[in-house]
């Protein structure tokens, strides 16, 4: 990640000692990282309506909305912001939910340095999409084409759409390929929607 590139990332957990001990773990580990906590869904949820941030790391078990929930109402309203779920109770079928829900991973606490930290560092990048682009930003024009292509649209249906020639979403198109580093169509499409695009978008 580009150090200039700061990331935000909301911690929500009910108890004290561990939004100290994990915000303390990622602001030490993490290059540019910036950790807000909360003890409760809602509180996080609020501030959500008028702050944005990277990824949202939070606990099952929590008072009022529960973490699964608030999951699926990030979800609803901002589709495209990482999720990271953890539990000290969790079983399978709670897991399985949360990640059809949406969440990038579901861990167990403890949260374990060692398993913790790459998964969140996962999340970033996928968030960032740097795994993917490698800090090669993509222009306008190139975002409302890629958000095309993954709807599955011809490069015609497109040029129709975008009122462009075919030649330019073609030129468009191949210089997406080079920039995610896609080998064909269906290649660019799984890139596309590893960086946060969907057919909603």
């Amino acid at each position: 990640m580009a150090e200039t590139q700061k990331t935000i990332i909301f911690f929500v957990d009910d108890e004290t000692q561990v939004c100290r001990a994990v915000s303390q773990m990622l602001s030490s580990q993490l290059d540019n990282c910036e950790v807000r906590t909360f003890d409760d869904a809602d509180s996080c949820l609020k501030v959500l309506r008028h702050h944005d941030c990277d990824l949202v790391i939070a606990d099952v078990n929590l008072p009022g909305t529960n973490g699964l929930e608030m999951l699926e109402r990030i979800k609803w309203g901002r589709p495209q912001l990482s999720v990271l779920l953890f539990s000290g109770y969790a079983d399978v079928p709670m897991a399985v939910r949360a990640i059809k829900s949406g969440a990038v991973d579901f861990l167990e606490k403890p949260l374990d340095e060692a398993t913790f930290l790459p998964v969140v560092r996962n999340a970033i990048k996928k968030c960032h999409g740097e795994d993917i682009i490698k800090g090669k930003a993509l222009t306008k024009s190139e975002i409302k084409i890629l958000r095309e292509v993954v709807k599955g649209k011809s490069n015609r249906e497109i040029a129709v759409d975008l009122k462009r020639s075919v030649r330019t979403v073609e030129n468009h198109r191949h210089r997406l390929m080079h920039k995610l580093g896609a080998k064909n169509a269906v290649d660019l499409v799984k890139k596309a929607v590893n960086i946060g695009f969907t057919i909603d978008d």
